[in-house]
């Protein structure tokens, strides 16, 4: 799977995306905002950050930047804000999460939902976060990782081989991901409907 690939399946789902991934993934959104953004005036940025469906729920007084590889995503996003007056989100911009332009420590916390196993190179994906986020911040990530449910692991398997064109890593191994990920979970809990999905609360360890 490569860049490419991920562009066309957020071309596909741009139009019908609020409505698809909307509501039934509203849960893991606010709980991951809660979770960042939990201190007054912090800088917080959210990777791949869609339509904007996230956005209102971070503080009024947050910084937030959000990034995307679709330009069709953010203008719906651009839309949403200026709908809602959103005044805590700073900037909207086009970028690729694992070449990110931004300086390092540049953030105080860093988002991903529903990203991780859309990247083309996930242990990339996770060390630009790692690299743009202070020292000591926060980093959630909210995704699908392979189901512990035999029937769905099954399937899943199934599907690894089609993930270019799918757009997704459908056989995404948590305990993988996090040995290649270097991120230091603090936390792991179920999300979303039926807990088929996992959010992960990351201490963002290296030197300063």
């Amino acid at each position: 799977m490569d860049i490419e690939d991920t562009l066309r399946t957020y071309r596909l789902f741009s139009g019908s995306y609020d409505l698809v991934f909307g509501p039934v993934f509203h849960p893991g959104r606010k709980e991951a905002v809660r979770l960042a953004n939990d201190r007054p005036a912090q800088r917080i940025l959210e990777v791949g950050v869609g339509t904007g469906l996230s956005l209102p729920y971070f503080r009024r007084d947050a910084r937030v930047t959000g990034i995307d590889v679709s330009a069709e995503m953010l203008a719906k996003a651009r839309r949403r804000v200026a709908r809602l007056k959103l005044q805590q989100v700073e900037a909207l911009l086009v970028m690729d999460a694992e070449k990110m332009s931004f300086e390092d420590d540049a953030f105080d916390a860093v988002l991903a939902l529903y990203v991780a196993s859309v990247v083309p190179d996930p242990a990339r994906f996770a060390a630009e976060m790692r690299r743009v986020c202070k020292p000591g911040g926060t980093i959630v990530i909210v995704n699908h990782f392979t189901s512990e449910n035999p029937v769905m692991r099954f399937i899943e398997k199934r599907l690894a081989p089609l993930a270019g064109k799918i757009g997704f890593h459908a056989d995404f191994p948590l305990d993988r991901f996090l040995a290649a990920s270097g991120l230091a979970v603090r936390e792991t809990r179920p999300s979303n409907l039926f807990g088929y999905w996992k959010l992960l609360r990351c201490l963002n360890l290296k030197s300063g």
